[in-house]
């Protein structure tokens, strides 16, 4: 792509209208593909960073918003109905990245959807912000397979308090694979929030992960 724009272009799926959000880089070399999570949309603190940093440094940010998040619900479908609305938008997205590497990702449930379709979508690589590896307080139900499916490089961003499994926690049910790297977010919660009395701020807290981010990017 060749010119700094952002725009949205509205995408029919056969679960209802989607949506995708292109903030454009000049001469793009890789395209970031990004979900949403299952209780909050585009606007997420770290969702928000990187469309407005990457783009400068020669990425193209596409930020999905799913069906029934532009529908208004509350609640998210089961995971198929998440993963056949990404796969269905998938073609159109094709079109955004002709030619250059397309990296996939998202937070939180979008990181799912993102581990899930890495193969069926042709993913060089794959971003997981705020991955939920066990619903709060069940850490017995791990979702580390789901983690381990793609078969291309992957990077967590996972904060040192997060509910849904600390950075240390998925550190360690990832053991040593070599293809996945956990960063730790110094504070931050499932939401990438951190505590007022904290010293890391949410100004540094996002400087850390699209700092991380394209450093990862660049290196493929």
């Amino acid at each position: 792509m060749n010119s700094d724009t952002s725009h949205t272009l509205d995408v029919n799926t056969s679960l209802g209208m989607s949506r995708l959000t292109v903030d454009a880089a000049a001469d793009a070399h890789s395209v970031l593909w990004l979900g949403h999570g299952a209780g909050g949309g585009i606007e997420a603190l770290d969702l928000a960073a990187l469309a407005a940093t990457l783009p400068a440094r020669g990425i193209t940010v596409v930020r999905y918003e799913q069906p029934w998040r532009l529908a208004g619900k509350k609640v998210a479908p089961r995971p198929a109905a998440l993963d056949a609305a990404w796969l269905e938008v998938a073609p159109i997205v094709r079109t955004i990245h002709a030619g250059i590497p397309l990296i996939t990702g998202g937070r939180s449930a979008g990181a799912r959807v993102a581990c899930r379709t890495a193969e069926a979508v042709s993913a060089a690589a794959v971003i997981c912000l705020a991955f939920p590896l066990h619903p709060p307080a069940h850490p017995e139900r791990s979702r580390a397979d789901e983690l381990l499916m793609p078969r291309v490089p992957v990077l967590v961003l996972q904060g040192e308090r997060d509910a849904f499994g600390s950075a240390d926690l998925v550190a360690s049910a990832i053991a040593d694979t070599e293809s996945i790297t956990t960063v730790s977010i110094p504070g931050a919660d499932h939401s990438m929030a951190v505590l007022k009395s904290s010293p890391y701020t949410p100004e540094s807290t996002a400087n850390l992960i699209t700092a991380s981010v394209a450093a990862f990017i660049e290196r493929l």
